[in-house]
């Protein structure tokens, strides 16, 4: 059994912790942090790519039971009013414009000149050109951390059931929106001094400012009430980090090195959920662990969005998504594995049925390895948008580890299958025959669970197949500065198409 951790190579700091797991939806995050920034003392650190200051943490029983929706602004607002100890620090990536009318104009300048003096927010700038800062996470007096794929905004937040009809999937403003399904993890531990660290330096490159969050003793007071306890003394952190991001020279990829290393030790299974698989490197090694004639056959579980979100995320994601994926399936009809691509949906008592988005960023091999974090399977998490994941790994000797991680992957297929039942989990945590049944279930049509259509580009979008065949320069591993210089060295065709395709995308999307 190949140990997939290894110092140095494909993560950043092996951390003590106390306690945690996985938090599973925005239903169960936004409450967790709500009752752990109301306990915060010292300091609330949150680092995103995205934050809306009206979004409601606290909805329906929830909100009943506390006696507030708690709006995020004012909600952090409040915080820093009753306690004057207390700061908050918020660090949202500077958007781009083709995200404009998503976001909240001057943002910045609102929330500093309306709210308390001890609560701050800055774009992060720091990001080369044309990518973006995806790090999500929280970090609260040094004791607690939350890591994973959600941030504190519009339409993130949904139950477990995923129901097509729910009142309270709603904005601020009152729109319904879709069915959301992401994973976070929590932490007590040394995990949170190292986080704390880790938002200092981008605090630093991104505002200027130097920014010291104290790093007090963990007394263990904290309490972590994750969705799926994870029972571990140590996890993996492992980041995607471009050295003009980080104040140094040095790029890290520490991600793309862990999942690549995860595939090659994979022995049974694979189980992957992702919002997209477009990147090029784990694509390639999948085929080459399918490839290798003296490795053990493989169940291979991938649970992705149905359709790519938008004509920028077709365009980008979606014309290599839907090549890899079908050679894929060519590759494990070759070389005698299994593989099952899926997406989850509900169905209402008159027939509609609503696809839950992917949005979740979670890897599982042969239940004993986990990671989670905010790293897309994409090329451009792999290679230079900024990105954090945390992982586990058990050993031969941590069966408590393993059977902790196996239970999660059987409690995230029981949400997507709605096979929640002891019969259900039972069939559900088998290894051999496991794709099998999934298909069982996804052609009963009578579980959420539905076959991946592999297409994820709209009909009036399919020019752009022959025009980018491999969805370049959308999602590239490479920077922008890689581009303007292969542009210069060839055809000026390349650069001109490039810039004419964005500047339409900027006017169109």
């Amino acid at each position: 059994m190949k140990s997939i951790l290894k110092a140095g190579a494909n993560y950043w700091r092996l951390s003590p912790v106390a306690g945690g797991g996985l938090i599973v939806d925005g239903r169960d995050y936004y409450r967790a942090f709500y009752q752990a920034a109301r306990k915060a003392e010292r300091y609330i650190a949150i680092s995103g790519w995205q934050f809306d200051s009206n979004v409601a943490l606290l909805r329906g029983p929830d909100a009943e039971a506390a006696g507030e929706q708690a709006p995020l602004l004012a909600f952090l607002n409040g915080l820093c009013e009753k306690n004057p100890e207390l700061r908050v620090f918020i660090l949202a990536w500077d958007f781009s414009f083709v995200y404009g009318l998503d976001r909240e104009w001057f943002q910045q300048w609102y929330v500093n000149w309306t709210t308390n003096k001890s609560l701050k927010f800055f774009f992060d700038r720091s990001a080369v050109y044309d990518a973006s800062h995806h790090q999500k996470f929280v970090v609260i007096d040094g004791k607690i951390a939350f890591v994973g794929g959600l941030d504190l905004c519009s339409s993130r937040w949904d139950d477990r059931d995923h129901r097509v009809e729910n009142p309270l999937r709603v904005d601020a403003d009152g729109t319904a929106y879709r069915s959301f399904h992401d994973l976070q993890s929590c932490h007590g531990g040394q995990i949170a001094h190292d986080l704390a660290e880790l938002f200092e330096a981008r605090w630093k490159v991104s505002s200027g400012e130097a920014l010291e969050l104290p790093a007090e003793p963990d007394d263990g007071s904290h309490e972590l009430t994750p969705t799926i306890p994870i029972a571990a003394e140590r996890v993996a952190i492992s980041r995607t980090q471009h050295c003009a991001v980080c104040g140094g020279d040095k790029t890290f990829r520490e991600i793309r090195q862990l999942f690549l290393d995860a595939i090659d030790a994979a022995e049974h299974l694979i189980y992957i959920e992702n919002q997209y698989f477009s990147a090029e490197a784990l694509y390639q090694g999948l085929l080459r662990r399918m490839a290798d004639k003296n490795r053990s056959p493989l169940e291979i579980v991938l649970v992705i969005a149905k359709d790519a979100d938008g004509l920028l995320e077709q365009l980008s994601i979606g014309v290599a998504q839907n090549r890899i994926v079908r050679d894929l399936q060519q590759a494990a009809r070759d070389n005698g594995h299994h593989l099952g691509i899926y997406y989850p949906a509900s169905v209402a008592a008159d027939g509609t049925e609503l696809p839950t988005y992917i949005h979740s960023k979670c890897l599982v091999v042969d239940d004993r390895f986990l990671s989670v974090g905010s790293a897309n399977m994409n090329n451009r998490s792999m290679g230079y948008d900024t990105e954090l994941n945390v992982s586990w790994e058990a050993g031969q000797d941590d069966g408590e580890l393993a059977r902790s991680i196996a239970d999660a992957r059987v409690d995230l297929l029981a949400e997507h299958t709605g096979q929640g039942d002891a019969k259900g989990r039972k069939a559900l945590g088998r290894i051999p025959g496991l794709v099998e049944h999934l298909d069982r279930l996804a052609d009963s049509g009578s579980t959420r669970l539905r076959h991946h259509p592999l297409e994820s580009i709209s009909q009036e979008y399919q020019w752009v197949t022959s025009v980018l065949p491999d969805g370049l320069p959308f999602d590239s591993e490479r920077s922008e500065e890689a581009y303007e210089k292969m542009s210069t060295e060839d055809d000026s065709f390349f650069s001109r198409g490039v810039t004419s395709l964005k500047t339409w995308l900027l006017d169109n999307d």
